[in-house]
């Protein structure tokens, strides 16, 4: 489920939920909302190139992923996750959502 909120500072950004309202994906925040709408409209397309899906590890030893546009622009940042296997399973279930009936 994508979700729109407006940040305090007036910048536009979305959430990409799982049906329990854990965030998958949180996009960067935009100052246009019509740009936001675009990159909105074209998840479909990026979630389906696993080159734009970029894994890593921070400091503490989790583990995060980016999603980027065709571009290479970061457009969004996944929640902290304690494994690698919990970090697949959220991109897994990133694309089900955002791309649903696919057997991923």
């Amino acid at each position: 489920m994508v979700k729109y909120f407006t940040h305090n500072t007036g910048n536009h950004a979305f959430k990409l939920e799982n049906e329990r309202g854990n965030t998958l994906l949180e996009s960067i925040p935009y100052t246009d909302k019509l740009e936001l709408e675009k990159v909105v409209a074209n998840l479909s397309t990026f979630i389906e190139r696993p080159l734009l899906f970029e894994r890593k590890t921070n400091y503490k030893g989790e583990f995060l992923f980016m999603l980027k546009n065709n571009e290479g622009k970061v457009i969004g940042n996944s929640k902290l996750y304690n494994s690698e296997a919990g970090m697949e399973n959220g991109i897994k279930n990133l694309k089900k959502i955002v791309v649903p009936n696919t057997n991923i």
